[in-house]
C-alpha cells in the first residue's frame, strides 16, 4: 500500500492571510507509507466516506434542498396530465400545468410537495396528492458531515471557503475535534484527502482554503475510536492532499 502526496502545496506558505487558496492536486510524487496498517485503515474510511456520499444521490434525501438545473420528477394522484419531468431553471422555477411556475430552489422535496399542494388545492382539486423525486442531481454541492450541528448537502453557486462550509453547517458540535477536518476529494479517479485545523484558519495563521463542488468536508469527533480516525493520523496538517488507494 502507498501513499502518493501532492507536490503542488494546498495552502501556499506565501499566500496571505484571509485570501481564499484553491485546493489543487495536479502533481504527485509516490512515497511508501510510514504506517502500512494505518494506510489500510485509512482506505477502508475513505471507502465508507465516499460511499455514503456518492456524487449521484446525498446521504440524506429527505433533507436535500433542490438547486438550479436539478431534473425532477413530478406527480399528482390520479391525474396522469400533471405527472411530469422537469428541470429546475437556472433561476430556480419549475413549469407545471395549472400551477404554471413555482420555486423550486430551496425547497425540500416535501416542501416543493405542499407549495404544488398548495395551489392545485387553492382552484382546482381537493386535497390533492402530490409526490416530488429528484431523479438528477445536477447542481454544484458539497457535503459537510460528522460532528456538525446540521449535516447536510449544500448547493453552491459560487466560490465557497472551508469555513463558510462548516457555517452552513452550523458550526462544530461540542465534541468535534478542530483540528480534524478532513476534505475528500474524488478527481480524476483518485481519491484525494487534505487535513485542515480550523483554529490556524480562524487565526489566520493559514488561509482559508477554497472549496471546489463535489467536495466532502468531514469533521472528526475529538475522542473516542472513530471511523476518521486512521484517516486523520494518516494525514499531516501540511496543507498537502494525500492519495488514498
Amino acid at each position: 500500500m502507498i501513499v502518493a502526496l501532492a507536490i503542488t502545496p494546498l495552502l501556499s506558505a506565501c499566500a496571505p492571510s484571509g485570501v481564499d487558496s484553491p485546493i489543487t492536486n495536479s502533481n504527485f510524487t509516490e512515497t511508501p507509507s510510514d504506517n502500512p496498517s494505518g494506510a489500510s485503515g485509512a482506505a477502508a474510511a475513505a471507502d465508507q466516506v465516499f460511499a455514503a456520499h456518492a456524487a449521484g444521490a446525498p446521504a440524506n434525501k429527505d433533507e436535500y434542498r433542490i438547486a438550479p438545473l436539478d431534473v425532477l420528477d413530478v406527480s399528482v394522484y390520479g391525474v396522469e396530465d400533471l405527472t411530469k419531468t422537469v428541470q429546475v431553471s437556472s433561476s430556480g422555477v419549475i413549469s407545471l400545468p395549472l400551477v404554471r411556475t413555482v420555486k423550486a430552489a430551496g425547497q425540500t422535496p416535501q416542501q416543493l410537495e405542499q407549495s404544488i399542494a398548495t395551489k392545485l388545492a387553492a382552484n382546482y382539486m381537493q386535497s390533492p396528492q402530490v409526490s416530488v423525486f429528484v431523479k438528477e442531481y445536477n447542481s454544484q454541492r458539497i457535503t459537510v458531515d460528522g460532528e456538525v450541528n446540521k449535516p447536510g448537502i449544500f448547493p453552491t453557486t459560487g466560490k465557497v471557503t472551508l469555513m463558510q462550509s462548516i457555517a452552513m453547517a452550523q458550526g462544530l458540535t461540542l465534541v468535534a475535534d478542530p483540528s480534524g477536518v478532513i476534505v475528500f476529494r474524488n478527481k480524476d479517479n483518485k481519491r484525494l484527502a487534505a487535513r485542515f485545523d480550523l483554529q490556524k484558519v480562524r487565526a489566520g495563521q493559514i488561509p482559508d482554503p477554497q472549496l471546489l463542488a463535489g467536495d466532502i468536508v468531514m469533521v472528526d469527533a475529538s475522542r473516542g475510536k472513530t471511523m476518521l480516525r486512521d484517516v486523520k493520523n494518516l494525514l499531516p496538517l501540511t496543507g498537502l492532499f494525500s492519495f488514498i488507494p
